[in-house]
């Protein structure tokens, strides 16, 4: 017995190897769960990649301008970040916008990983809804890769779920010190949603919230958003409970004055969790609301409002040059989701009925 049994241990480890390289394979990396990686050196690292090479499975779809590259210039990175200097706190942020170095450095300082998927979101200008329900489906598809709309045909390599699995599998595999094998379940085959929050600004902001209705995340972060004023899918019922969603818009932002966002906000429930705070003569944590809005000076530049709401040079600062929204940016991604204010009623001024199309 014991001539058996100790070779059959010592190949133990190639074996395990051999599995966990059989459940990456769609992607050629290995799935291997590891505890907690010290680092060695701790620092700020940013992580680049495309999602062409990450997974052979994915392909491009230029009907929807979903494409690796244009005119000679990859159109497919991928960015990822984590400040092994900080403390985790076990999240991992799903951004889905273009990448913004100011805003993920912010994330790895609260102890947040952070990573931006190369996912479909150009079609807005090319596809018209029929119904009411329309760009939710596409929204949906277009995170999932589940068949849900007949406007759009994204199959699951190429979805936003997928996207993100391939980075962290990626990630796992070839920067281990950044724990990026923490989000992902014990054979990586699918990410660990509850331990993500997804946010987004605009159009990213209201993927987030439809992706949230179906699949529950740990939070969810609206930056001048949610759009779609003339969809009905923001009153669905959520997998996410209504209190993990925050939104933060600036007044002067079209999407506030057109009435998009107060009425998203309403459907999605967020006035049962407190009122309606504007951040520049208020501290946080803002009365523990979920609906944040700012008047600061922008020049009265209602495109500049829509952008001042994220990192970058369009957000005001103070008489130093600080921006006016630090303290609002770590409340938005860090307030505790337990901790709620008192409910609100619904605006009679916030416009409900939308045209369709508008």
């Amino acid at each position: 017995m014991r001539d058996v049994a100790l070779p059959f241990a010592k190949w133990m480890p190639l074996l395990a190897l051999i599995l966990s390289m059989i459940a990456g394979a769609g992607f050629g990396l290995p799935a291997i769960a590891a505890p907690p990686v010290r680092d060695p050196n701790p620092q700020r690292y940013h992580l680049q990649t495309r999602a062409s090479e990450l997974d052979r499975r994915a392909r491009p779809h230029p009907e929807i301008d979903f494409v690796f590259e244009k005119d000679g210039k990859p159109q497919d990175a991928e960015h990822a970040s984590v400040d092994t200097r900080v403390e985790s706190r076990g999240r991992l942020v799903v951004w889905l916008m273009g990448y913004n170095d100011a805003l993920f450095q912010r994330l790895n300082a609260y102890g947040l990983h952070a990573v931006q998927p190369h996912y479909a979101n150009k079609w807005f200008g090319i596809l018209k809804p029929r119904d009411r329900m329309d760009r939710g489906n596409v929204r949906l598809e277009a995170a999932t890769g589940r068949d849900v709309s007949d406007q759009i045909e994204i199959p699951k390599p190429d979805s936003m779920m997928e996207r993100v699995r391939a980075m962290l599998l990626w990630l796992s595999q070839t920067h281990p010190q950044g724990n990026w094998r923490q989000f992902l379940s014990s054979d990586g085959s699918e990410v660990r949603w509850g331990k993500v929050i997804v946010a987004g600004a605009s159009h990213g902001a209201t993927t987030a919230a439809r992706f949230a209705k179906e699949v529950r995340v740990d939070r969810v972060v609206m930056l001048c958003g949610p759009r779609d004023q003339d969809q009905d899918w923001q009153a669905l019922p959520s997998a996410t409970p209504a209190e993990r969603y925050f939104g933060f818009s600036h007044i002067l932002d079209g999407g506030w004055t057109g009435d998009h966002y107060c009425r998203s906000w309403e459907l999605l429930g967020l006035h049962e969790f407190g009122p309606l705070v504007n951040v520049d003569d208020t501290s946080p944590p803002y009365a523990n609301t979920r609906r944040l809005v700012s008047a600061a000076d922008v020049g009265g530049n209602v495109n500049r409002a829509h952008s001042a709401v994220q990192p970058g040079k369009s957000s005001p600062t103070d008489a130093g040059g600080q921006p006016l929204y630090e303290p609002v940016w770590e409340y938005l991604f860090t307030h505790p989701v337990d901790e709620i204010g008192t409910p609100a009623t619904r605006d009679p001024e916030c416009l409900q009925e939308h045209p369709l199309g508008s």
